[in-house]
């Protein structure tokens, strides 16, 4: 059992976790203890910032009118909250339960939740992290309605029962008030009405209720004479109903496709039927049932026709048809399709009050997967232009990288090519949801978000100041040939769907440079332009790696030795080997079968590149395509692994099989070796070469969701752990994402058993440095390539490139493998380079150009070229360099170029880290690392003293696994769901500049002028009759509500909540209404103490002056 060691709680490690550290510090290391650092722990702590995207299963909407804010429920039990660009909010219901309708509290800064566990909650919107109120929970009735009139403090609810419950939103206590289902309907009435499914006063008459069941039955209720004024019966079920503004007329969605309008004073009959989708016959006779009518809108104009906006109601014959939204005005219908269907819909209108001309102006339609909104005041009805950044999941997410502190030029650049490519057709007026105001945040750095999608496209996002926004999208597809026929499509290579998907992606922010690696083996490597070229033919390069060497042991994971240095290898392809072929064609029979009558297939790649000239917009283009070919009827194995460096003019890249390195200025093929090739010849460990393997099935970075039922066991596993598997791929990344139960299948391997050790060593790891090749290195450091393997093993690769500038085109670069550098536990997952004063080295890199401008231009900018300044040369005898290193289990730090270990730390024993990257804060480096069983630690550097362990976000699927990732100046990322993208940070300082930077839901807006009477209608009295809900409602009147209905909860939020609100005028608006409600709960404190008192006196004085009656005529002997 190890000893604690308590010298590492004062260094910061604050909660108890599963990782054991063991720092050792030997020979040269023992000089570094004088590395200065300056990360302590109090400069970390973990926080959720903002959460991006479509809010994923959305169930309900509500719109504030007079604040502009849009409120959206899901399924999950979220929040989400939307004001203009950049203003949105993020809240979350602990329960989890299904949010089945919201209501605003207009203009009072409040929401009301009501939940599938029959709870409602009251939200308090005036601080800027929304929180609970007020929480009231029904123990015996299940709630299927909620209606809060405007300007009332009373929240009606209906239930499954066919009951109305009355509650205090300001106390959220139930009234004694009850609408009992069985004295609202007809005492003849021998079923019950089913549940309540809506309910609405009418808009001139605030003491009449309007109270919908689901059998077909409204009932007009009068709150003050306790019973049914009017009865509507129809044959059709109801799914809902709308009120004319002046109260005399309401409409019905029925079941069968049809609406009815009825006047309240004749409920005998409705005054009109219309089936607005249905055939009408020519005989008379009823028209064809359709489709449920889910929801209608009956809006009024001042100037013209009413509008009427209904969902659903199509014609059965319509089958495969896309959902509708329906809009009638006069005599014109318009039928509005979507490409998802729709869960909601809500009109838009110019005034709050409901008993005055409501002039729409525009429809909010929540679909399945969008959100859009369509402008009523234009002919055709256009959609406004989406301010929100609800198109991440436009195709499923399959990789994410996120960029803090990049060059202050990319933003501009990336928006200027990528404002070109915006549809056009959008409504020319502003966006409608436009409340709320941005963040103050003083934290101001360009931040880029790069996405990578399952149809091959990669979308560029701006994500400053706690916003998102699309710049660039970039369509890699248009590279490749699609498959047209279905024959085409049946003989798809490696994955049957999405063969385009991104599976990584390497981007270099200062050069522009970006490298993209595909399912389908391919890599493309694209430069940046402003200006538009025209392509005869695409840059191809053909590269066959194979492994026919069978694996073996591998070299030991726990070994500390470093073996002695490998010899050189040639520079070019292996001998024997088939060379790469360097066209502008793909192979024939791109698309042909695993086998055909000539045998099996060989060098043919799994795609096609397209064969017709390509129009490049500005923006990316593409430099070179690298596919990978078939070896002997075996597919190629996915690509594991990929960097790029601008400066060196080299892509590498890895798999299974082993490591390519292609010159992309050049157009060839470099090195091409196997795993084991990298190890040297005098390694102990290294393996030896055996019989070929038979033919196998590819091994990719995708899973199957139905793996049968172990796959619930391997996703507790190491992602490096898990086999290949022999078969095809039959699902995409992005059809993984939405299966919990699948597991991780990156080829990696840690805690090796005898089983797992059948699994090849893939290359998981590249990081092109400036170091020193070998042990004793006198000069100064050269370029290389640090090699990480799924086996724990760090190499070092030497390039050699010819001098100056001139020579590069025409000289090839020199290659040599140098040979192990170090052994981990687990896959390596990441790689770096310190200085001797722990500053981290970045690789060199080449500053853009247009590589499509004039000559003039260029020469101007080469001039303009230069490199980060070579790390210093070793002294002999001394280290200059520490090389950081990270796997799944551990990380080591190693002094360079001896190559000695100077610091050792054990991350987990009993889980294994998913993402680590080395990350530098503001005064200093560090490792981040998130873990699979939700721990996210940073770890100092070069030293490996824990900074930061808390227990965040336990592994649930495969998603979150793919997608996180750190960024500089404490930032991280991940795909919550397949449609949301949380940012979280790991920063003191931006959880503590978080209020400022968070933008205000809630801003001071003076409400409308109700509409005015009228001088006929105030003088004989036709104007809104007003209610004292109060006189009705209130305890005194209608007494106390049963305490085994519901159960009333304060919430988290409720002072204390409110006194931490933001400052500035919405922090004072609601200090003052917190004293208010203090004021307002004590005064009525003690004047209920002051009744009770009251009362107990006079009952005092009752029972005195009767004693005092009882014996006033008696005397003393007779008592």
């Amino acid at each position: 059992m190890k000893k604690f060691n308590i010298r590492k709680v004062l260094d910061g490690l604050t909660a108890v976790s599963s990782s054991s550290s063991s720092a050792s510090q030997t020979g040269a290391g023992k000089e570094n203890d004088a590395v200065p650092e300056s990360l302590q722990s109090e400069h970390f702590q973990l926080c959720k910032t903002v959460r991006h995207g479509f809010p994923h299963q959305p169930s309900s909407m509500a719109f504030d009118p007079v604040q502009k804010i849009l409120a959206v429920g899901t399924l999950t039990g979220a929040l989400r909250l939307f004001g203009r660009a950049g203003v949105e909010c993020y809240c979350q219901h602990e329960s989890g339960a299904g949010v089945i309708q919201l209501q605003f509290l207009i203009n009072e800064g409040a929401l009301v939740s009501a939940l599938a566990d029959d709870s409602i909650h009251l939200w308090n919107l005036r601080q800027k992290i929304p929180a609970i109120l007020h929480s009231l929970k029904f123990n015996r009735e299940r709630i299927t309605y909620c209606h809060l009139p405007f300007q009332s403090k009373w929240l009606y609810i209906g239930t499954e029962r066919g009951n109305i419950h009355i509650v205090n939103v300001e106390s959220f206590t139930l009234s004694g008030y009850v609408i009992m289902w069985n004295k609202a309907i007809e005492l003849s009435t021998k079923t019950h009405p089913g549940p309540v499914v809506h309910i609405s006063d009418n808009p001139m008459d605030e003491g009449k209720l309007l109270i919908g069941f689901e059998c077909g039955v409204v009932v007009l209720w009068d709150l003050k004479s306790k019973k049914a004024d009017y009865r509507y019966n129809y044959d059709e079920a109801i799914h809902s109903v709308a009120w004319h503004h002046e109260g005399k007329q309401f409409l019905c969605s029925h079941s069968d496709g049809t609406l009815t309008t009825w006047n309240i004073r004749t409920p005998a009959k409705p005054t009109q039927i219309i089936t607005p989708h249905g055939k009408q016959p020519k005989d008379g006779k009823k028209p064809e049932p359709c489709k449920p009518i889910l929801k209608v809108e009956y809006k009024t104009t001042r100037a013209g026709d009413p509008f009427m906006v209904l969902s659903g109601g199509l014609s059965y014959d319509t089958v495969g048809r896309r959902a509708c939204l329906t809009v009638m005005h006069g005599k014109s219908t318009a039928v509005l399709e979507m490409d998802f269907p729709i869960v909601d819909f809500l009109t838009l209108c110019e005034t709050p009050y409901p008993n005055d001309f409501q002039e729409p102006y525009a429809v909010v339609v929540l679909l399945e997967r969008d959100l859009v909104v369509i402008d009523l005041g234009q002919i055709g009805y256009p959609i406004f232009e989406n301010p929100y950044p609800l198109s991440i999941h436009e195709s499923p997410v399959t990789c994410c990288e996120y960029f803090a502190d990049c060059p202050a030029e990319l933003i501009p650049a990336l928006y200027s090519v990528g404002s070109r490519q915006k549809r056009q057709g959008y409504s020319k007026k502003d966006w409608p949801i436009s409340g709320g105001n941005w963040g103050q945040g003083t934290e101001s750095y360009p931040e880029i978000i790069i996405t990578g999608h399952a149809d091959g496209t990669i979308k560029f996002w701006d994500a400053s100041a706690l916003m998102l926004q699309v710049l660039y999208k970039l369509k890699t597809a248009k590279v490749f040939e699609r498959a047209r026929g279905k024959e085409e499509k049946a003989n798809a290579d490696i994955v049957d769907e999405d063969p385009f998907a991104i599976q990584t992606l390497c981007w270099c922010p200062e050069s522009r440079m970006l490298c993209v690696a595909g399912v389908s083996a391919h890599v493309i490597v694209y430069r940046f332009s402003k200006q538009e070229v025209a392509t005869a033919n695409v840059q191809l390069l053909e590269v066959r790696m194979q492994c026919e060497l069978s694996d073996v042991d591998s070299p030991d994971a726990t070994g500390e030795q470093t073996p002695t240095q490998a010899s050189s290898v040639p520079s070019s392809p292996q001998d024997g080997e088939p060379p790469a072929t360097d066209s502008t064609q793909p192979s024939a029979g791109g698309n042909g079968s695993n086998s055909s009558a000539d045998g099996p297939r060989d060098n043919i790649p799994c795609l096609q590149v397209r064969s017709s000239p390509l129009k490049q917009s500005p923006g990316y283009q593409v430099e070179l395509v690298v596919q990978l070919v078939w070896v002997s009827g075996e597919p190629p194995q996915q690509i594991t692994s990929l960097a790029i460096n601008s400066s060196y003019g080299l892509v590498v890249f890895g798999n299974s099989n082993g490591l390519a390195v292609v010159d992309y200025l050049q157009k060839t093929l470099l090195l091409n070796l196997g795993t084991s090739e990298l190890y040297s010849p005098s390694e102990p460990n290294q393996r030896q070469p055996c019989s070929p393997r038979k033919a196998r099935q590819p091994s990719g970075a995708l899973c199957d969701s139905n793996d049968g039922p172990n796959a619930a066991e391997e996703r507790c596993k190491s992602p490096n752990s898990v086999k290949y598997k022999s078969r095809r791929f039959s699902k995409t990344v992005a059809n993984d994402f939405d299966s919990k139960d699948v597991s991780f299948i990156r080829s990696r391997s840690s805690s090796m058993t005898s089983v797992d050790r059948e699994s090849r060593e893939a290359v998981c790891a590249l990081c092109f440095c400036e170091t020193f090749p070998k042990k004793s290195s006198d000069g100064a450091p050269s370029p290389c390539v640090l090699v990480g393997t799924t086996q724990g093993s760090v190499m070092l690769v030497a390039l050699s490139l010819p001098p100056g500038d001139d020579h590069r085109l025409m000289q090839p670069v020199g290659i040599s493998s140098c040979g192990t550098v170090a052994r981990l536990k687990g896959g390596i997952l990441t790689m770096a380079l310190l200085d001797a004063a722990g500053a981290v080295l970045p690789a060199s890199y080449e500053p853009w150009y247009d590589p499509n401008a004039s000559d003039e231009e260029k020469e101007k900018e080469k001039s303009r070229w230069r490199r980060p300044a070579s790390p210093p040369s070793s002294q002999e005898g001394h280290d200059s360099q520490f090389a950081v290193l990270c796997s799944e289990k551990q990380a080591k730090v190693l002094a360079m170029p001896s190559q000695t270990r100077v610091h050792k730390h054990n991350i987990t024993e009993s889980s294994f880290v998913l993402r680590a990257d080395v990350v530098q804060m503001g005064s200093g480096n560090c490792i981040a690392c998130f873990c699979a069983n939700g721990h996210i630690m940073t770890l100092s550097l070069p030293s490996l003293r824990p900074l930061l362990d808390v227990n965040y976000l336990p592994l649930t699927d495969m998603r979150i696994a793919r997608t996180f990732c750190f960024s500089n100046l404490g930032q991280a990322l991940y795909l919550t769901s397949p449609t949301e993208v949380q940012r979280i940070t790991y920063s003191q300082e931006t959880c503590d500049n978080l209020q400022e930077m968070l933008s205000e839901l809630f801003t001071p807006v003076e409400t409308p002028e109700a509409p005015n009477k009228g001088f006929f209608k105030g003088l004989f009295g036709g104007g809104a009759q007003s209610l004292d809900r109060e006189d009705l409602f209130g305890e005194t009147a209608s007494g106390k509500a049963s305490r085994s209905l519901a159960q009333h909860i304060p919430g988290p939020g409720n002072m204390e909540g409110m006194k931490g609100a933001a400052s500035g005028v919405v922090g004072d608006l609601a200090r003052a209404r917190v004293a208010l409600d203090e004021r307002g709960q004590k005064l009525g404190e003690l004047e209920e103490r002051t009744a009770a008192m009251m009362a107990s006196a006079e009952s005092f004085s009752k029972h005195a002056h009767d004693m005092m009656l009882k014996y006033k005529d008696k005397k003393w002997y007779q008592l």
